[in-house]
């Protein structure tokens, strides 16, 4: 952790919540465009958020960030 630097729980929430979202519309965009190579990265991406918002016990899909 970096010294002098608290982060509340909602903060975090609400950032990893952010990232989410941002990853699911990068994700989006990229099949958009076709591009394989940037769907994979996007994907693993959102994967990484997914299960870090599970581990710390965000319900991402009660939460309103699921806009497929």
């Amino acid at each position: 952790m970096i010294q002098g630097v608290e982060v509340g729980v909602g903060e975090f929430a609400e950032a990893l919540l952010a990232r989410v979202r941002a990853a699911r519309a990068g994700l989006a965009a990229a099949v958009a465009a076709e591009d394989a190579y940037a769907v994979a990265v996007a994907q693993d991406d959102l994967d990484d958020l997914m299960r870090l918002a599970q581990w710390h016990g965000l319900d991402v899909e009660a939460t309103g960030t699921d806009e497929e």
